[in-house]
């Protein structure tokens, strides 16, 4: 479960304070029944943490989007760094295996709750940058914020484009069905169908369910010529 070796492979960075990335994953929860210090959990930590992504989500898109206004780009950080964004990052990497919760966490479905793996994912840019620098902090950042980024700014609401199409007629339903899931928890595959009064008018799949539901409805709205 605490695989420590494992998920430094997977986020490509091999710490020298194998400590910092415990402290990382340490919940409150876990340090209050351990040793009921707080100090030894990860919110100082995630503090440290969400103003090293700041600065750097700030410098990359100063730097790479010369021609957004400063309005824009402060949406653009907001979108790319909000806790469902770190959440999703989170999860690519599994990181809710490897957090340490408390018995009463682990029961309720800690590791999955977004608040907690979006602050365990802020702690731990905060240990990779304590333990190899900020050049170190920007390898393991740059490559989440730049693909949101990359994604958002490209990003079309397909479910929204087919449901403003679907409401010229009233009485039509749309539905999206989950069909089928696939793959480890870190790399999950979802196939999802997009209903119309149950007729299935297109299929989509994604690394999310959202994601394969925009999927179906870009195909739906494909066949209908749009």
């Amino acid at each position: 479960m605490n695989d420590f070796l494992t998920l430094q492979e997977r986020i490509g960075y091999k710490f020298k304070n194998t400590e910092l990335l415990k402290r990382a994953l340490t919940h409150t929860s876990y340090a209050n029944e351990t040793g009921g210090d707080h100090n030894l959990s990860n919110e100082r930590l995630e503090f440290l943490g969400d103003s090293v992504l700041g600065v750097i989500t700030a410098e990359d898109f100063f730097m790479n989007y010369r021609n957004l206004p400063e309005g824009e780009l402060t949406k653009l950080r907001a979108a790319t760094v909000c806790e469902k964004a770190l959440c999703e990052y989170a999860k690519d990497i599994d990181l809710g295996s490897f957090i340490l919760l408390g018995r009463g966490e682990i029961v309720t479905g800690g590791s999955e709750r977004p608040s907690i793996l979006a602050d365990a994912f802020e702690a731990l840019i905060a240990a990779i940058y304590l333990d190899g620098g900020m050049d170190a902090a920007k390898g393991f950042v740059l490559k989440y914020i730049e693909k949101a980024a990359k994604e958002h700014r490209g990003f079309k609401d397909y479910k929204t484009m087919l449901q403003e199409v679907v409401q010229k007629n009233p009485g039509e339903i749309v539905e999206y069905v989950l069909v089928k899931e696939t793959g480890p928890d870190h790399d999950k595959r979802f196939e999802v169908e997009v209903h119309l009064n149950s007729n299935v008018i297109g299929r989509g799949i994604g690394t999310s369910k959202k994601k394969a539901e925009q999927a179906a409805a870009k195909e739906a709205l494909e066949l209908m010529g749009l």
